[in-house]
């Protein structure tokens, strides 16, 4: 044991509400969400883990997808933001977005 401290995880979740005008429009486009930002592993330094989920409780008040991500550092959670990859997702999802949440925080290691 060295005695140096683990670093802190950084852990980025978003959540969307989808543009959407039946079920079937609505299923498609949460599969599209997922696999675009499914597409980012091993695109993004630092980006240790991602994963999406979709709603499976059809409550009025949920959203319809999340993303869970988890980075090794502060400067590779901000790099995130303007990498190409990410960008090209962002621009594919273009205005099929309706609603979206946000945290960022670091995590202390396990």
């Amino acid at each position: 044991m060295n005695g140096t401290a683990p670093a802190a995880m950084f852990k980025h979740i978003v959540m969307w509400d989808l543009r959407a005008d039946t079920p079937e429009q609505k299923a498609r486009a949460t599969q599209f969400v997922k696999q675009q930002f499914e597409s980012l592993r091993g695109q993004v330094p630092g980006l240790l883990r991602i994963e999406v989920g979709v709603d499976s409780s059809r409550v009025a008040y949920a959203c319809d997808v999340v993303l869970y991500s988890e980075f090794d550092s502060q400067a590779s959670l901000d790099g995130y933001a303007t990498h190409p990859a990410h960008l090209r997702v962002r621009e594919a999802l273009g205005d099929l977005r309706i609603a979206r949440h946000q945290v960022d925080f670091a995590a202390a290691p396990s």
